[in-house]
């Protein structure tokens, strides 16, 4: 984690209690970096994460699939056999 300190000093064993702060508020989320803007007596922490990786999941010949890789020849048969509906605008 890079943490970057704004406004004024604190020391090495703040700022690493200030992280843990952060860790410890959002633990499903991976800190990238941690600014630390000092004003005076009070301390605003800004965080920013990391990418989160997901995966499109649709509704494919009555299967949720991310991707097509584990469908027999069969399956495979039938996506290319659909048709697309287009509803139109005018009414």
């Amino acid at each position: 984690m890079n943490i970057r300190v704004e406004g004024g000093k604190i020391s090495k064993k703040e700022q690493e209690a200030y992280a843990e702060y952060a860790r410890n508020k959002h633990p499903d989320m991976r800190i990238s970096s941690l600014i630390i803007n000092v004003n005076g007596e009070y301390v605003d922490l800004t965080c920013y994460y990391d990418a989160v990786p997901f995966q499109r999941i649709r509704r494919i010949t009555g299967y949720l699939v991310g991707d097509l890789g584990r469908f027999n020849d069969a399956k495979l048969s039938e996506v290319e056999d659909r048709v697309s509906h287009n509803m139109s605008q005018s009414m």
